[in-house]
């Protein structure tokens, strides 16, 4: 399944399906802040990717630390067919400041493909999984951050926000045809 929209001259893709096999320059891991990529989307990444993203990973937290709920680090993406996995810390639900924090990880990744120059970039519903985050808030959060971002890309083109379920897509769908005036 795939809808497209288009705000300006960035081209939104909504899909369902598995974000490993995506051909974008980067793909967005929802991460925890110690980038321990054991389940879910960051399974499936480095299952894919190879254990190069993990060694990547272990390496970045040894130097910086911890990545702060909102923060994103930069790895490569082994033998996936983007060049990048850019690893995104959103909140778990219930977080007084959570939706700040989600806005910020979503922003803070478009604005580091961009910074990378890539044109392509593909989105997770990051903090759906076990950080309960809801479809429909994570969506309108989403397609807020897309709308005022825009105007500062230079170089993305092109975003797809990956959906692996039918739920989730559905939900996605309704919230992003509601706020994006085709």
């Amino acid at each position: 399944m795939l809808e497209t929209f288009v705000i300006d001259k960035l081209n939104i893709e909504l899909v369902q399906g598995d974000i490993t096999e995506l051909k974008v320059d980067a793909i967005v891991n929802a991460a925890n802040p110690y980038l321990r990529h054991m389940g879910g989307v960051a399974r499936a990444i480095v299952r894919k990717g190879g254990d190069e993203i993990q060694r990547e990973s272990d390496e970045y937290v040894r130097r910086h630390g911890p990545v702060p709920v909102g923060g994103i680090a930069v790895t490569g993406a082994g033998r996936l067919k983007a060049k990048y996995v850019i690893h995104a810390v959103g909140p778990k639900y219930g977080d007084p400041a959570g939706d700040v924090k989600l806005a910020s990880a979503i922003r803070n990744a478009l604005n580091k493909a961009d910074e990378l120059g890539l044109s392509s970039i593909a989105l997770p519903a990051i903090s759906t999984g076990v950080y309960g985050y809801p479809y429909e808030r994570c969506a309108e959060i989403m397609v807020e951050i897309i709308k005022k971002e825009v105007r500062n890309m230079r170089n993305l083109k092109r975003i797809v926000v990956c959906l692996y379920d039918n739920e989730a897509y559905n939900k996605f769908i309704k919230v992003f045809r509601g706020k994006i005036i085709q």
